[in-house]
């Protein structure tokens, strides 16, 4: 029986299995060399929805298929238009404290979501769409709009909510009527501050409604720390 030696016995030359390895040899090197595409971005990637300028997300409506909702605001006979939930919490109790320490507010002196349209989205009043924002007294935007005293005892709610919420009245320009959130939905500290608020408007003799001295040495402290803190932010 005659044996081709110049093969492998199954009729493959060696030099066709030691070239043909080498080609897949380099196609592998090559390939682990080409620009991968399993780690690209995916081309229809889910867009960041629109959101205001704290963070929070943008709702096109109030009271369907929405976050906002309109809500009665205790012990003042009036309604407004607010995220429901920890920020519902936060901004009633201001609304609750204005309404009892600084003003007595009637039938449109509150307002709270609006449409984006209308608004300026990079500015504090763009927290008004998305429901994490309200005006008291709309209109009476600029400042000097307040009496001292007054004003004194919007530092005390504010110094009350820890810094959670900013007045429009420290902002540039200035929009005295404003009062919004001032963290992110993913701020611990909002949470802990609607927790606080809601134990205490269950406890009597606490909470929104119950007056307390604005000019106490340390209401009035606590009150200057957190100004100059909201001012440098």
């Amino acid at each position: 029986m005659h044996i081709d030696r110049r093969g492998s016995g199954n009729g493959i030359s060696r030099r066709t299995l030691v070239t043909t390895a080498g080609v897949i040899t380099a196609a592998a090197a090559v390939g682990s060399l080409a620009p991968g595409t399993a780690t690209a971005a995916p081309v229809n990637a889910p867009k960041k929805a629109p959101a205001s300028a704290n963070g929070w997300t943008l709702e096109k409506e109030a009271n369907h298929v929405s976050t906002v909702w309109t809500r009665p605001v205790a012990g003042t006979g009036l309604e407004v238009d607010i995220r429901i939930g920890d920020v519902e919490a936060i901004l009633l109790h201001v609304v609750r404290r204005f309404h009892y320490e600084v003003e007595q507010l009637s039938p449109g002196d509150l307002a709270g979501w609006q449409p984006i349209d209308g608004l300026h989205k990079d500015m504090p009043e763009s927290n008004l769409a998305s429901g994490t924002g309200v005006r008291i007294r709309p209109g009476a935007g600029a400042g000097g709009s307040l009496f001292p005293l007054q004003v004194l005892t919007v530092r005390d709610i504010l110094a009350d909510c820890e810094g959670v919420v900013r007045w429009g009245g420290d902002d540039d320009p200035v929009d005295e009527s404003l009062f919004y959130v001032d963290r992110g939905p993913d701020d611990a500290s909002v949470r802990r501050l609607a927790d606080r608020l809601r134990l205490a408007g269950a406890m009597p003799g606490e909470g929104a409604g119950v007056m307390v001295d604005v000019l106490a040495p340390p209401r009035r402290d606590r009150a200057e720390r957190l100004l100059k803190q909201q001012r440098v932010s």
